[in-house]
């Protein structure tokens, strides 16, 4: 008689061939359509499921944890991201935490250069001058932006994104800078001809380009605050593709309009959906709807992730991405 199958719950629809393959693999309950479950939904499943499939706009925190059931054992999260998650009770609690590291390095990092090149030469301007009807011919002195090579690029957090933005940037010509709570290795670094800054505040003063890559943890919040922010060159750009929290976005929106910074490019915002309505006024701004790591290739490679560590966990071993106290 076969052993009955693992009682999993999936917070958000995923791409068809994830969720076909986990009806072969588990006794999943998916969603009929693509909305965030409510705070009551999610404590209701969590009583019954042995796993819990939430993604990033799920905030399974202390209360919805402490009131799970016995049987939830494992959250396997579709992300890499898990700062939406009070990963310490779920500890407390018996009940596992894991994520899908690596499956966003190559296409954030994608987005990121794709943000630099939007503000640094006025891409969406000029798309929108195009989609108006008002273009006019081409002129010498129209729409002139900045040109990449030579430029000092400072990357703010150099773990697998940051290093693969330092990658594509130093194809561009950028000199790469770095700053992180732990400097690389000497190979790492001679590898990126990256250049390791201890004072975050003497890096941002002298950049060009600033691009957030740090994740969101009680450390880094408001890490680029005003202070910083004011430190950045008038003719400096800033980029975030990690997490809105990371940025002042007041401060950012404050300095943008005053003439402070040259320009932004976001993909995260501070409070999530609830984007500060001045910034959308800004010509030198580019918003996009946290779209960095949406490919279907993906997404994909995610739900692959989230099955493994499931079926890991089920055969009785430790998930192979599981977040541990150290990565806190």
């Amino acid at each position: 008689m076969p052993s009955k199958r693992l009682s999993v719950v999936v917070t958000r629809r995923l791409p068809d061939v994830v969720e076909a393959r986990m009806r072969e693999l588990f006794d999943v309950r998916l969603r009929d359509d693509d909305t965030p479950m409510t705070r009551a939904q999610l404590a209701e499943v969590m009583k019954e499921a042995d796993v819990l499939v939430p993604t990033i706009t799920d905030t399974i925190d202390a209360g919805l944890i402490a009131g799970a059931g016995e049987r939830l054992k494992l959250i396997a999260s579709f992300g890499a991201g898990f700062d939406h998650i009070d990963v310490a009770t779920a500890r407390s609690r018996g009940v596992l935490v894991s994520n899908t590291p690596g499956t966003v390095t190559d296409d954030t990092a994608d987005m990121t250069m794709a943000l630099i090149l939007a503000v640094t030469r006025r891409i969406p301007e000029g798309l929108a001058t195009m989609q108006k009807g008002t273009w006019d011919g081409w002129a010498p002195n129209a729409f002139l932006g900045g040109r990449l090579a030579g430029r000092r690029l400072g990357i703010l957090g150099m773990g697998r994104i940051g290093q693969a933005v330092a990658r594509r940037a130093a194809a561009f010509g950028c000199q790469v800078h770095y700053h992180n709570r732990r400097r690389l290795r000497p190979e790492t670094e001679a590898e990126l001809g990256a250049t390791w800054w201890e004072s975050l505040d003497q890096m941002v003063s002298r950049m060009d380009i600033l691009s957030v890559n740090c994740p969101h943890t009680p450390a880094t919040f408001h890490l680029m605050n005003a202070r910083r922010l004011k430190l950045m060159k008038s003719s400096a750009v800033l980029v975030n593709t990690s997490r809105g929290e990371v940025v002042d976005e007041n401060a950012l929106t404050r300095g943008l309009r005053n003439g402070e910074l040259a320009g932004a490019g976001l993909d995260v915002y501070e409070h999530g959906t609830d984007v500060n309505p001045r910034l959308r006024e800004l010509p030198n701004v580019v918003l996009l709807p946290h779209m960095g790591s949406a490919t279907y290739e993906g997404r994909v490679e995610m739900g692959e992730k989230v099955i493994i560590n499931i079926k890991t966990f089920e055969d009785g071993h430790r998930p192979p991405d599981q977040v541990v106290p150290a990565m806190l």
